[in-house]
């Protein structure tokens, strides 16, 4: 492996934050920059619980630990992957770039204690997002990629040298053996993206399921930047069908349980509760009244108060028990069962329009703020 030659954790993150200030350049109001953010001016959230963070990073930023038996995982404190050391080499199952080179450190940690080859003689991929797969590149053309069909077309298509496409792929199920070491890999439909797949290790008592649950953690903005939101609330069912002890989430610093697993349904479905309460709770008259022929501003702002009418038990019920859900949880699209699935977001962007200027043929856009696609997880 080269560190120079392939994406590192510090050069993923410089440009991941780069790629996220294009949106804000792009909501500029007059040709004014915008002031820079400073610490004293940043929001304040509620205390992380104690019980959602893991075990503290090593000075070359990651943590590797043992699952069960000969299955290990490695964080960063925010990405996980895991692997498998067999009689054969080591199997190794994503490779998020934020821990980059960090994965072949920790295997040699492992291998170096234990005895063992450290040789990486396969990957398989939970699905096709860069995130979970771009550090991929780093093991070489020597490795065997296993994913499923749909991770194959997508990676094609994407045609990024970071994610070299998998050579074996299957379309519902597939028995992975190497060294003496089963793997059960399994698509049971579209949830977080359309190949997002289960990783079962029956010999480990453990469970991959990636971008789904968080152990700890309320999901990130919009269920994880989800492509198919009802996919992904039955998937927990789906995952508890298993049997396991250990779940990689693929997310944050600790691994999660079946407890875990039960309180992130429960959490679910006290949103999904208090979203059919706003549905037929807020009255949107006021907000077309306020907004006139402004359809944006009037929808923006009444489902901003849905939200907060649907959020605010959930926050009270939650604080302390599961972390950042002061704030993220209120990003939820969460669809109602009388309507179709959300197709992917579009967040208005910039300041609300007012004065004289704001009506009808005020500009290009009458309502003002730019509509800016959210990123995808």
């Amino acid at each position: 492996m080269s560190s120079n030659s392939a994406p590192n954790r510090r050069s993923f993150l410089a440009r991941s934050a780069a790629i996220a200030a294009v949106p804000a350049v792009a909501t500029l109001a007059g040709g004014a920059l915008a002031e820079p953010a400073s610490a004293d001016t940043l929001p304040d959230y509620a205390p992380i619980p104690p019980s959602a963070l893991g075990p503290a990073v090593n000075a070359q930023g990651y943590f590797v630990g043992r699952v069960e038996k000969n299955l290990y995982w490695v964080t960063d404190g925010t990405y996980q992957a895991a692997f498998l050391t067999t009689r054969d080499g080591v199997v190794l199952f994503d490779a998020p770039p934020s821990i980059g080179d960090n994965l072949q450190r920790s295997i040699d940690e492992i291998a170096s204690a234990n005895g063992v080859s450290n040789k990486v003689t396969h990957i398989v991929y939970s699905h096709h997002h860069a995130d979970h797969l771009g550090a991929s590149s780093l093991f070489g053309r020597d490795v065997v990629r296993v994913g499923q069909i749909e991770t194959k077309r997508l990676l094609a298509r994407d045609n990024d040298p970071t994610r070299p496409v998998p050579d074996v792929t299957f379309e519902t199920h597939h028995t992975l053996l190497v060294g003496g070491e089963r793997i059960d890999l399994a698509w049971h439909g579209t949830n977080h993206t359309p190949d997002n797949s289960y990783i079962h290790f029956p010999d480990h008592d453990t469970l991959m399921l990636v971008d789904i649950n968080l152990p700890g953690w309320v999901p990130y903005d919009s269920f994880n930047l989800n492509e198919d939101v009802p996919g992904s609330i039955a998937a927990p069912d789906t995952a508890m069908a298993y049997p396991w002890k250990h779940f990689i989430g693929g997310h944050m610093g600790r691994l999660g349980t079946r407890d875990d697993m039960v309180v992130y349904q429960q959490y679910v479905t006290d949103l999904i509760d208090n979203i059919k309460k706003a549905l037929v709770t807020v009255d949107p008259t006021p907000f077309f009244i306020r907004y006139g022929n402004n359809s944006w501003a009037a929808v923006k702002t009444f489902q901003a108060a849905q939200v907060a009418y649907a959020s605010a038990p959930v926050i009270k019920k939650y604080t302390g028990v599961l972390a950042a859900g002061r704030r993220l949880h209120r990003q939820h699209r969460v669809p109602h069962p009388r309507v179709d699935p959300p197709r992917p977001r579009f967040r208005l962007a910039g300041p609300p329009v007012t004065g004289a200027g704001a009506g009808p043929g005020a500009g290009p856009l009458a309502a003002g703020p730019t509509a800016t696609r959210t990123r995808r997880r």
